[in-house]
Order: structure tokens, then sequence, then C-alpha cells
């Protein structure tokens, strides 16, 4: 599709879909972001959406400042899959069962361990550099001293929201039918306690006072606060993709254990709201992804839709003009408050009519109707990512 330049802006916005059909509140935090003298350009996605400080499918490339608002309070939230052996054939016509031992397995919503995850006890986990994360705890910030004990607990747990694990079938192709596990979530309570507290020190300081939105508030280069933030900031990445680690492994222990024939392919994990030194023109900068994923060429990431349209894995074409990025996802047409007031649980039946998933009150927000159309999202940024695999969820379990 290519971009279409956003008018009015002091730094380039490059958008990735119609931007007459931007929400008036998400165009109006691009101009504000635009408008930062920090900011090298930004590159917006087409699943685009007003969110806190700054838009949801926003990328920012900025010169020696970083604003934790762009990274969102949820660091290093992402998509994990991986391909297995298995194909529809060999999957029972009743799904519930599997998905009672998924639920049994991961802890979902607000719930944690009742001991922190060992990872020498999780086959087919990574064993590296556990004992040096962990020690590195204790360099965070002094004010979230007193949560090691339930970041270690909710190590390998789901969260809430719009976090998920997924079985899914691939659709088309040569490996038609061919099992898919995936899954969404990040860095839990501990990376958003870690957020909240940059952003609120981040406000308070003395070139952030003009902004057109204090929510915006950036950190310089070479301050103790910048140090601080991105010290914190690694390690809840970290954190985010060690969660997610821990927790496909232990979803491939279930399917294991009720397929002890299936295999498994190399796993494909990638970050959508984090912080990544690139450079572009030969300038280096600090690129904050907000809803969006790295798409340098061939890297591989994973684009979902909603609880009952299916997800894509793509291939990254690394272009330049998007920060070498693409959408995370379908991105939210309504708000959570308003899906609730527009759907009912017969809607979200319908709308999930052969997933084996919650079907309650609970989850109405999430309703595939109240996210965009992830076949147009894909379509609109086809000169970013291509295609590898087109998949369809047949179980779906949130919090």
């Amino acid at each position: 599709m290519g971009f279409t330049p956003l008018a009015g802006t002091r730094a380039p916005v490059r958008v990735w879909t119609d931007p007459y059909a931007i929400e008036a509140q998400a165009a109006r935090q691009l101009r504000n972001i635009g408008a930062l003298p920090w900011v090298q350009g930004v590159a917006v996605m087409p699943d685009v959406h007003f969110g806190k400080g700054a838009t949801v499918g926003s990328v920012i490339a900025m010169r020696q400042a970083v604003s934790p608002a762009a990274v969102g309070v949820d660091i290093g939230c992402g998509m994990s899959a991986v391909r297995t052996s298995l194909t529809a054939a060999d999957l029972p016509d009743d799904l519930a069962l599997l998905r009672s031992a998924i639920e049994a397995a991961i802890p979902v919503g607000f719930a944690m361990r009742d001991d922190a995850v060992d990872p020498r006890r999780v086959r087919g986990l990574e064993q590296a550099g556990w004992d040096d994360f962990w020690r590195r705890f204790g360099t965070l910030d002094r004010r979230v001293a007193q949560l090691e004990t339930r970041a270690r607990r909710q190590l390998g747990t789901l969260g809430g929201g719009n976090h998920f694990i997924e079985v899914c079938l691939e659709q088309g192709g040569p490996d038609d039918g061919r099992v898919w596990l995936m899954l969404h979530s990040g860095s839990r309570n501990i990376g958003k306690e870690l957020a909240e507290r940059h952003m609120a020190v981040a406000r308070g300081l003395p070139h952030n006072t003009d902004l057109p939105d204090r929510d915006l508030a950036v950190f310089l280069a070479g301050t103790p606060e910048m140090d601080a933030y991105r010290r914190d900031l690694w390690w809840a990445q970290e954190y985010a993709r060690r969660n997610r680690a821990v927790m496909l492994a232990l979803l491939g222990q279930v399917v294991r254990d009720a397929f002890p024939q299936v295999r498994y392919d190399e796993a494909i994990s990638c970050h959508h709201n984090y912080v990544a030194e690139e450079t572009y023109d030969g300038v280096e900068v600090l690129v904050t992804r907000k809803g969006a994923i790295r798409a340098g060429a061939g890297d591989l990431g994973v684009i979902p839709g909603s609880m009952g349209t299916g997800s894509y894995v793509v291939r990254g074409r690394g272009n330049p003009d998007a920060y070498c990025s693409a959408s995370h996802g379908a991105g939210r047409r309504m708000s959570r408050g308003q899906a609730k007031r527009t759907f009912s649980t017969a809607d979200l039946a319908a709308q999930t009519a052969g997933v084996e998933c919650r079907k309650d009150a609970g989850v109405v927000d999430e309703i595939p109707g109240a996210y965009k159309d992830i076949t147009e999202v894909m379509a609109q940024q086809d000169d970013l990512v291509e295609v590898v695999a087109h998949l369809k969820q047949v179980v779906c379990v949130k919090g």
C-alpha cells in the first residue's frame, strides 16, 4: 500500500492507513508527537488507535531521548508462537479437555503461582542466564524492591485483558491444517509498576514543562533519569520475553501430555511494546514501538487478529520508511466500555462459533466486533511484511 504523510507536523509522520479514518483523539496525539523537538520521525501502523500519552500503533524514532509513554505500561508485551508436527486430524472433536488442561497449567487473569517457576523443572525451557537475571532485580528502582516475590510468582502467568493462549490451525498452502501454539502476554505487574514510576519522574523534569501533552514527557540521554529508566526497561523487556518462554514451554508440555508424538519447530517471539537502539540514514535513534513489531528484512513475527478471526505469521520486508516495523495486531475500533454496551454474550457466542473459549460476560469486551478487520490491516501493510502462514484458532484461553 505505501504510506501517506500526516499534514501539519514538524517531523515526518508516515501513515499506513487512511489518515482521515484515524479517530480525532489519536490524530491529535500523533501531531503532538510529531511536534516534539527530539523526534526524528514517526511511522503509524494500520491498527492505530488512541492510547495514553502515545498512540497505540505508533513507531517513534527519537534522537538522544525516549518517552516512557511511547513504550506503554506493559513493557515488553508481545507474541510467541511455535509450529507443531500435529495436524487437525490429530485433534479430538471436543477440545474442552485440552482447554481445561491449559488453564490448569498456566494461571490466567490476576492469578499467580503458589511457588516461583524453577527453570530446571520445565522441559524445553532455555536454562541460561536465570541466576543473573534475578540478581539484577536488586538494581531496579528501589520503590519496587518489595515486589520481587510477586514478580517471581507471576512469571509464567498470562494476565488478563487482551492476553491469550491459542491452539491454531494453519489455513491454506502445503501445510494446511498444521497445528500451531500461540500466546500473547508481557511483563505482568512488575513492568507496569516500573513504567508508571518512571513516567511520573519524567513528567516532573523541567524540560517537559511546556509539552503539548505532559504524558509525552521524555528522558534525555546522559542524565541519571535516562540511565535509570533504561536499566529498568531492559530488565522488564527481558522479564516479558522469559515470561512468554516459560508459558510456551508449559503449553508445549500440556500438548505433549495429550499427544506424545508431537514435535516442535523453533519458536518465534517478538515484542510489540519496547525500545530498541537502531540507525536510519546514518542517524542513531531510540525507536519506541508501542503496538508495533520489528519487521526488519527476514525478521519473523506474529500479528494476531481477535479471539474469533485468526492471526498471521509474517516475515519483515525491512522497509526503512516504517523504521522496519509492522502492526502488532488488528487494533481496537472501540473501547472496552463501548464494546460492553454494544454487544451481548449471544453476539460473543456467534462471533466465536467453532472456537473452544469463554463466551461469558467477562470477555465481551474482547469480542471480535470490537476490533478492526485483520484482513484489511494486513492488506494495508503489504509493503512492510509478507505472510508466511495464516492461522485460525480452535482453542482460545483468556484471563
